[in-house]
């Protein structure tokens, strides 16, 4: 974890790099931890990817109005983490290896409900992706079978294993490939995805992306696309920044 700082990269927009506003987790701090006292913490590389791609990287905290905020983003990121969306959301009881943190879910429904009402475009990486099912009606595998290796063993900077990109959807059309190498870093996984519709599959069936036909640009990925494994990594992150600037 790291804070959120990083160094600023030349945009392919340098008048008016578009806003693109990124969730963050929470830690309660202690000895040992960056702060003795409660923080919010991001990976650089979530930062990093953005500004490559040609966007202005800022992090959202969970006390601010989220419509207030929104009306300044031209784009919302809604990031992954070791957490789980709270199950009372789509009406199941918690399974016992099920961890919630309801500040950081509730922060994160308002700013992506404040974000779809704006029509600004929104990307949802693993726990974001699967808070746009959640909101879309849909529910979650709350714990996959570990022999399914979707919390892959190596590290999260190489592939894990490849997904298939359904034809004819956005995502299709933005990665330009009928598959991706993506790496894997989940123990739940979209179960039904609502209103969304899916855009991309583990070779086991597991749900990889889903996205939401009315908005502009709402799609949610499994995977972690900030370690810009494939070149449809680089690619969706453009397509991001691209919608942002319109």
């Amino acid at each position: 974890m790291m804070r959120c700082m990083t160094l600023p990269r030349p945009s392919r927009f340098p008048n008016s790099a578009p806003l693109i506003g990124l969730t963050l987790d929470h830690e309660h701090g202690g000895d040992g931890k960056f702060s003795r006292y409660p923080f919010h913490a991001l990976r650089e590389n979530y930062l990093t990817a953005l500004s490559e791609a040609g966007g202005l990287p800022i992090c959202l905290g969970y006390t601010a109005d989220a419509e207030a905020m929104v009306a300044r983003l031209d784009a919302l990121v809604i990031t992954g983490g070791a957490f789980d969306v709270d199950p009372a959301l789509y009406d199941e009881d918690p399974h016992p290896l099920t961890s919630p943190r309801p500040a950081r879910t509730s922060a994160e429904l308002a700013l992506l409900r404040a974000a779809l009402k704006r029509d600004i475009p929104i990307l949802g990486i693993c726990g974001g992706m699967q808070l746009m099912a959640v909101n879309a009606g849909g529910t979650l595998i709350q714990h996959l079978p570990p022999e399914l290796e979707h919390e892959q063993p190596n590290p999260r900077h190489e592939p894990g294993h490849a997904v298939s990109i359904v034809p004819d959807t956005r995502l299709a059309e933005i990665v330009g490939m009928p598959t991706m190498m993506v790496n894997s870093s989940h123990h739940q996984a979209v179960r039904s995805s609502g209103e969304a519709r899916i855009s991309a599959l583990a070779p086991d069936g597991v749900i990889e992306a889903i996205e939401l036909d009315d908005p502009k640009f709402a799609i949610g990925v499994q995977w972690h696309p900030e370690f810009t494994l494939d070149p449809g990594d680089r690619r969706l992150y453009a397509a991001l920044v691209e919608a942002a600037a319109r």
